[in-house]
């Protein structure tokens, strides 16, 4: 059986991806051969192509951080985080690592919250811990994980203030948040005046240094949630270092006797411990999985492109200010 993928043979602009037809192995003992769906396009693949994801295979490899498709032989759609692997039309997978999708829901749809729901369900109950009747503030509260982020927090009774340009407040608004202009000048004062005593939990993609304005936002026992290094994304230099000062950063804050915290997630944590990491996985996933179907969440595709076209689909993505997911279809 073959299978067609995208290649990412180095660094390089979207337009170097390469489209490869090679033939599949025979999926051993526990695996299956997925017919490929959907698979999306997240600010992993756009680091990767820039050598700058902190834990990527050495080139070439094929892209895609996670995928939406049919068992071969039983029809089942289900969804799988892959991390690499997924911009392709069959993969070979292990069958523990599968999670069914519900009846009803498409699989461009469900795409858009299989590794964005993950990690935004993972950082509000996991993480943060956010309680009803909170306030939290999303950075980036119309990206593809923002956007399911703020969907999770209002549907769990929590208020939220998200940041965003103009053009996304109308949409914000309509899922229930309190939008802010993060180009308006000074956005801690913004936040202050609608949250005086500070809020819960921050969930902040940006890094670099404005990660202190975000830790300033807090409450007396919030929770700084630091998930990428956006602002450092084409600085030169080995991809790994922005990251480790961050981390560092957030590990020192801790040491300080204030009652406030600070955590760099990892979606990948606790993986040496597979069983458990795929209970929760699994766990996780359904959970949004199952809000997504009861119309509860909604899904937000940005745009939807042939996977042939994963070249303009990457760089459409990288367009600033694009809302929801980008979804490569077969």
């Amino acid at each position: 059986m073959q299978t067609t993928e995208i290649v990412l043979p180095g660094i390089g602009e979207p337009e170097t991806l390469q489209v490869r037809a090679r033939e599949l192995p025979e999926p051993a003992n526990g695996q299956v051969v997925v017919r490929v769906e959907a698979s999306g396009i997240s600010f992993a693949e756009q680091q990767m192509r820039r050598g700058k994801y902190y834990d990527m295979p050495p080139f070439p490899f094929v892209p895609g951080y996670d995928l939406v498709g049919v068992v071969e032989g039983t029809g089942r759609r289900v969804a799988a985080l892959t991390k690499t692997g997924g911009w392709a039309d069959r993969v070979v997978l292990d069958e523990a690592d599968l999670v069914p999708v519900p009846d009803g829901v498409g699989a461009a749809e469900a795409e858009t919250v299989v590794v964005n729901g993950v990690t935004a369900w993972r950082m509000l109950h996991r993480a943060a811990k956010v309680r009803a009747g909170q306030t939290i503030v999303v950075l980036g509260a119309n990206s593809g994980v923002g956007t399911i982020l703020v969907q999770l927090a209002r549907h769990a009774g929590i208020r939220v203030i998200g940041t965003a340009s103009p053009k996304h407040h109308d949409d914000l608004r309509a899922l229930g948040v309190e939008p802010v202009d993060y180009r308006g000048g000074d956005v801690p004062a913004r936040i202050r005046e609608l949250a005086p005593g500070g809020v819960a939990a921050v969930f902040d993609h940006v890094g670099g240094p404005g990660i202190a304005d975000s830790w300033r936002m807090l409450a007396p026992g919030g929770t700084l949630v630091g998930y990428g290094s956006a602002a450092t994304r084409d600085h030169a230099g080995d991809p790994r270092v922005p990251v480790f000062k961050l981390v560092a950063r957030l590990l020192w804050w801790n040491l300080l006797p204030n009652g406030r915290h600070a955590t760099f997630f990892d979606l990948w944590k606790g993986k040496r411990n597979l069983p458990r990491f795929r209970h929760q996985l699994r766990e996780d996933l359904t959970a949004v999985l199952e809000l997504l179907a009861a119309g509860k969440i909604t899904a937000r595709v940005a745009k939807q492109f042939p996977l042939r076209d994963a070249a303009a689909a990457l760089r459409f993505a990288e367009t600033a200010g694009v809302a929801g997911k980008v979804v490569l279809i077969t």
